[in-house]
């Protein structure tokens, strides 16, 4: 399991939960349960990571729990 924050929230009009990953932009899931969702964007983040080392692109470090206002 990655250390990056994620946020899970329901999308009403997607009929959906959705995952996301601040701090790694564009990495997101869904799912029909919260088990699910976290599980599909734990898939979606070690892409996200593979791809952005094969690219060359700097991966951020884990920051943990972010502030929002």
């Amino acid at each position: 399991m990655s250390k990056y924050e994620v946020i899970i929230y329901w999308s009403k009009d997607d009929q959906a939960l959705f995952a996301e990953v601040p701090e790694l932009p564009g990495c997101a899931a869904d799912g029909s349960t919260c088990q699910e969702a976290l599980a599909n964007v734990e898939t979606v983040t070690q892409e996200w990571i593979e791809t952005a080392k094969d690219l060359g692109r700097p991966i951020p470090e884990p920051k943990g729990r972010l502030a929002f206002a």
